[in-house]
């Protein structure tokens, strides 16, 4: 039977920040700010990326707190992010993923083994012309392995502090996006849930 009543709505925001983390004038924070609840990955290491540690770390996250939440990764954070939904029984309690400028993983393919495959999600995948860390045609390839909407953002670096990305309202916007395409089908269950018991 389907039911939400686990859940609670609207979903928490949880960020995933990338290498090092992301300091207080990042969008990744400005972002926390904008929504009650919202929640942040820890490392034990930021600057030690390992694909199954900091994978794991997010499912914890997610196991241990109450969703529905909708994830917002940068970076790194992004293929930690793809990892740990691939990996979770739980995925359910995610309804969007955002995906911000992710890193290539042949970059980072000391950090682990990464699989591209679709994920269960809606997604919105940011890329840009001039990342350093992923080819716009790269990261547009991986939005069709997840199955996620593609943006290209432009001339827009990592789309971090460094290329001018603090307050970042379109990220609000890119998320609030996720969050709406969830609500039909969370009211669409509690509808079926509510027929189930009528008959009951």
């Amino acid at each position: 039977m389907l039911s939400c009543t686990r859940s609670t709505w609207p979903p928490r925001l949880v960020t995933v920040p990338g290498l090092h983390g992301s300091e207080g004038a990042h969008w990744q924070t400005w972002l926390e700010r904008q929504f009650a609840r919202s929640l942040r990955v820890e490392q034990a290491d930021w600057d030690a990326p390992d694909l199954a540690l900091w994978s794991r770390s997010l499912r914890d996250l997610l196991a241990r707190e109450r969703g529905p939440f909708v994830l917002a990764a940068h970076s790194f954070g992004c293929l930690a992010a793809a990892h740990a939904l691939q990996q979770a029984p739980y995925a359910n309690d995610v309804v969007g993923v955002l995906f911000v400028a992710p890193a290539s993983p042949q970059k980072f393919a000391f950090a682990g083994a990464f699989d591209a495959r679709r994920l269960g999600v809606p997604s919105i995948l940011i890329g840009s012309q001039t990342d350093p860390w992923m080819s716009l045609a790269g990261a547009r390839d991986l939005a069709q392995r997840f199955g996620s909407a593609f943006v290209n953002l432009g001339d827009a670096g990592h789309i971090n502090t460094a290329a001018g990305f603090g307050p970042w309202p379109r990220a609000k916007y890119f998320v609030d996006t996720l969050v709406h395409c969830a609500a039909p089908l969370r009211f669409r269950e509690e509808s079926i849930e509510a027929a189930q018991h009528a008959f009951i």
